[in-house]
């Protein structure tokens, strides 16, 4: 009894950990139709800032988070204009990264995308996108995400919108006022 037990539960693990790379080898048509995940850019930013008010562009690729004081409390940076051909388990996966004013990252997020919510979950759950959390922009160009099974196409694009906003936002720092 104990044997089939514990078969029974490694067979579930085995279901729920490979399951992406399962379905993504199976023809598009047998795919479930995907889902549109709206992420809000305000929520992202004042989950991070509070005392957010305005974001104002800095530059192609910065923008200022102010206070009610017009005072820049932080940076962002969003892949949305850039990343167009950069695609997870389903499509665009953009991400918006934000810093505080000495360039230390305070959030990495996915914004709105169709990937399957559960995986993106998983990958929360497991501190994925808080890889970058805590280093500079520069450290964080060091990070390469590893053992992320169940989610791998959406892992490889995350990563490939947070690589072209490191390599190209420091290259454009906004001055700090």
């Amino acid at each position: 009894m104990r044997f089939k037990a514990v078969l029974i539960l490694l067979v579930l693990f085995a279901v729920g950990v490979f399951g992406q790379e399962r379905e993504e080898n199976e023809p598009k048509e047998k795919r479930k139709p995907p889902v549109f995940h709206e992420v809000s850019n305000k929520d992202v930013v004042t989950s991070v800032f509070p005392d957010a008010v305005k974001v104002e562009k800095v530059n192609e690729y910065w923008y200022g988070i102010l206070n009610a004081e017009n005072k820049a409390i932080g940076f962002a940076m969003s892949s949305v204009p850039f990343c167009k051909d950069v695609k997870g388990y389903n499509d665009l996966t953009p991400v918006m990264i934000i810093t505080d004013k000495n360039w230390v990252i305070l959030k990495v997020a996915i914004l709105s995308n169709w990937e399957t919510l559960g995986y993106i979950r998983k990958l929360t759950k497991k501190g994925f996108f808080d890889l970058w959390v805590g280093k500079s922009i520069k450290e964080a160009k060091a990070v390469k995400p590893d053992g992320f099974t169940g989610a791998t196409l959406t892992v490889k694009a995350v990563t490939k919108n947070v690589d072209f906003l490191l390599t190209n936002g420091v290259t454009k720092l906004p001055k700090k006022k």
